[in-house]
């Protein structure tokens, strides 16, 4: 951990780490845990990007009884020198490169339809057989199993024979090794996400649920599975029938630290890298998250952040975990939200807090049901964090905010753009008919009403007003519609002028209040300062003769208009 290693953006395997000496915070005590724990099968959920598939490439690294093409066996033993694992006991190095491993990721499944998301699939299966094609060079399997074992291999089988395929991979290398596999999955609810949103998903759910029932549930070549992914699907969906699998959600307080950076990880990686003047603001923008009882950071952010400290002393903290997916859901709920929900996302986002309960088995067929639901998707991918929790009546009450300013800007710039959508889409003629009218009375009340269908973040800037404003001003006929034009001493916020000189031209000055009774004086303020500044000298020059000036005023979702 000297100063002179490395900062890795986007590696996931443990064996890269090591070899191209890049910093890491080790998670190697995740090893023992899972030994102590002794889970047969156990399902991690956790929010994207916060280290599932290094987790998995770590275990794996660890356990695997390495294997080449020639049967020649590796050992990995070297990839912990210096690790906490290697202190933990001779009972848990008895398992270090002892149990032959398949490894799937099911991330490559997001595809577009049907066809090519199963192909995606067979394929990761069919890599694992060529992975393991060792077994075939034994008289370990007979020859129909050396026959079956070419075919799905090479994608030549039945859709149907996937189904059984893990199953059939670990009885294979049980016979060539003499002792189970442990199966690792990454990413399992990838192909159910993708599948939902493109219409598939219950043929997909189908097939998912027969493959895990088959490698997961009467495995008797399996010594353990690890599976991970973003949300927990309901047992009756894709679990059905097993018993022995054990679920670590964000709720549970084991395994906690082993995903996500602990307060501690990043002072000493800061302190590494001579970054500890930009703790704070990393605190502010990517701390906050809770599994558990355990704080930790978001560590794709952390890192990002700090590659970009290092090369930059005076970078900025950026959205780096918003660039990871769509926030669709974030969408979904802002363009779902009646009266009610708008309500609980501004009160989110000036930093306030909502009771839920908590339901864990949702599947995505339940997620537009209700709003609880909705809620309870964004708690458990990462958009929301739970501060304290209760149990009455047989349900468990969380109180949710929002970890960090990063979540905090997804919101906002998820509103801003749902928000210019509906703008775009409105019938924005009345208004521009009425502010050119000189009829400040409907103006204002259009305005009011349009305000009332968005969603405040009781900070607004005057900036979102102005761009708000412009919005509602685009495709005014007959005029054009300039922003922020260098005139007199000053840029005039806003001018609308016509080609034709004989049309009057018009100023608007715009402000905002804290308080709504200061809204008559931060208007008579925006008149003054078009006088002040002299922003009328550069529509004279241009020949208008006719100058209105309007002094605007918004106050959270109410506005005022004077003219002069």
């Amino acid at each position: 951990m000297e100063k002179n290693k490395r900062i890795a953006i986007g590696i996931e395997n443990y064996k890269e780490f090591i070899d191209k000496d890049f910093y890491y915070v080790d998670k190697t005590l995740l090893i023992r845990d899972l030994l102590n724990l002794g889970g047969k099968v156990t399902l991690f959920t956790r929010p994207r990007r916060f280290g599932k598939t290094l987790a998995l490439s770590t275990i794996k690294t660890f356990f695997e009884k390495d294997t080449d093409l020639e049967g020649k066996v590796t050992d990995n033993a070297h990839y912990f020198d210096g690790m906490k694992i290697m202190e933990a006991g001779e009972e848990y190095l008895a398992h270090m490169g002892r149990y032959p491993v398949i490894s799937l990721s099911l991330k490559s499944a997001k595809q577009p339809d049907p066809e090519t998301a199963y192909y995606t699939l067979t394929e990761a299966i069919a890599d694992e057989f060529k992975r393991h094609r060792y077994v075939l060079r034994t008289d370990a399997l007979i020859e129909q199993e050396k026959e079956k074992y070419e075919a799905l291999m090479t994608q030549r089988a039945q859709r149907a024979e996937y189904v059984t395929a893990l199953k059939f991979l670990s009885d294979c290398l049980r016979k060539y090794h003499g002792i189970s596999a442990v199966i690792l999955i990454d990413e399992y609810d990838v192909p159910l996400e993708n599948a939902y949103f493109e219409g598939f998903y219950e043929d997909m759910i189908s097939f998912v649920r027969s493959v895990f029932e088959s490698a997961l549930k009467t495995n008797d070549s399996l010594e353990f599975a690890v599976i991970t992914g973003c949300l927990r699907i309901g047992r009756e969906s894709i679990f059905t029938g097993l018993n022995n699998l054990e679920i670590i959600s964000v709720l549970n307080p084991e395994y906690a630290e082993y995903f996500g950076f602990t307060g501690e990880e990043v002072r000493r990686a800061f302190s590494c890298f001579g970054l500890e003047t930009n703790l704070r603001e990393a605190q502010e923008w990517y701390d906050g998250y809770v599994f558990g009882k355990t704080e930790v950071y978001n560590p794709w952010s952390i890192i990002n952040y700090m590659k970009a400290v290092t090369l930059d002393g005076n970078a900025y903290p950026k959205p780096y975990w918003s660039n990871t997916s769509s926030n669709r859901i974030v969408r979904e709920l802002v363009e779902r939200a009646d009266i009610a929900v708008r309500g609980e996302i501004e009160g989110l986002i000036a930093g306030g807090t909502i009771e839920k309960t908590v339901h864990e088995e949702i599947t995505y067929e339940d997620i537009y049901e209700n709003q609880d639901n909705l809620w309870n998707f964004l708690f458990f991918t990462g958009y929301l964090k739970a501060v304290s929790q209760k149990f009455e009546a047989g349900n468990i009450y969380l109180t949710l905010t929002i970890p960090n300013e990063e979540i905090r800007y997804i919101y906002r710039n998820t509103i801003k753009e749902w928000f210019a959508d509906v703008i775009r889409k409105a019938d924005r003629q009345p208004f521009q008919k009425a502010l050119l009218a000189g009829d400040c009375a409907r103006a204002e009340m259009l305005l009011r009403r349009q305000l009332m269908e968005s969603i405040s973040y009781h900070d607004s800037s005057e900036a979102f007003y102005h761009g708000y404003l412009l919005g509602m001003l685009q495709g005014v006929a007959d005029y054009v519609v300039r922003s922020n034009r260098e005139t007199g001493c000053g840029r005039a916020d806003i001018q609308i002028v016509s080609f034709d000189l004989n049309k009057p031209a018009f100023i608007l000055e715009l402000k905002r209040a804290d308080d709504y009774r200061q809204m008559d004086a931060q208007c008579q303020k925006a008149l003054r300062q078009i006088e002040d500044k002299r922003y009328e000298e550069e529509l004279r020059r241009e020949g208008y003769r006719d100058i209105v000036r309007y002094g605007i005023c918004f106050c959270k979702k109410s506005c005022r208009i004077m003219r002069k």
